[in-house]
């Protein structure tokens, strides 16, 4: 799914955003930059985990009872 995807690149740069800032504040100490690559990065998971709540539509749900027991869907 193209949902896979962008959770993977979202997670991605989420984790190069936390090691860039690590970088910086292990070579400039604490600054403004590595906050906020921090805070970029906090936000980034929050979407990702937001994105990724069921919303309550299931794929199957305009399948009959019937038809799913008989392994069939219904058009």
């Amino acid at each position: 799914m193209m949902s896979d995807l962008v959770y993977s690149i979202v997670m991605l740069g989420a984790v190069a955003m936390l090691a860039g800032a690590w970088y910086l504040y292990r070579r400039l100490g604490p600054n403004r930059q590595s906050m906020l690559m921090v805070i970029l990065a906090v936000v980034m998971l929050g979407n990702v985990v937001i994105w990724s709540i069921p919303d309550g539509s299931a794929p199957a749900e305009g399948v009959s009872a019937d038809a799913a027991a008989q392994g069939s869907a219904t058009p």
